[in-house]
């Protein structure tokens, strides 16, 4: 199977799976040729704050999530060494979306920026977020 279609298959483990980030409500929306990936928060009561705006912690989810599954597409096993966010607006609406590119592709260090924004495609918050590669992916769990 090509990799295009373990992607695939990874895109669904992630988004449909039953794990954190489908609890969640992050769903990874494309990943590209290039190790960028896209993402989106579908907010949901659980996923406000008291005050009635995105959680930074939903935002922390969506951010990490979406580089996270770019760090894979390079074939490299990674888990998050660290990660910044600068929260820049109030977060509301129906969806919030992200942006991970990346900003250096090492051999045992990745580091992703991202870029979430809302409907309106206005700045809610940035971060950088830094991958560990603990060695080559196993794309045959996927199987």
């Amino acid at each position: 199977m090509d990799s295009c279609s373990k992607y695939g298959k990874y895109l669904e483990r992630v988004n449909h799976n039953g794990l954190f980030a489908d609890v969640s409500h992050v769903s990874v929306t494309s990943v590209g040729k290039d190790h960028s990936a896209r993402g989106v928060l579908d907010i949901h009561p659980s996923t406000l704050n008291p005050l009635g705006i995105v959680h930074g912690g939903a935002l922390v989810t969506l951010a990490d999530t979406v580089a996270g599954t770019a760090a894979f597409t390079t074939g490299q096993a990674c888990v998050t060494l660290d990660c910044t966010m600068q929260y820049l607006a109030p977060a509301r609406g129906a969806q919030i979306f992200c942006t991970a590119v990346p900003k250096k592709l090492g051999r045992t260090v990745l580091v992703y920026d991202t870029q979430l924004t809302d409907e309106a495609g206005r700045l809610v918050a940035a971060g950088t977020y830094t991958f560990f590669a603990t060695g080559p992916a196993d794309l045959s769990v996927l199987d």
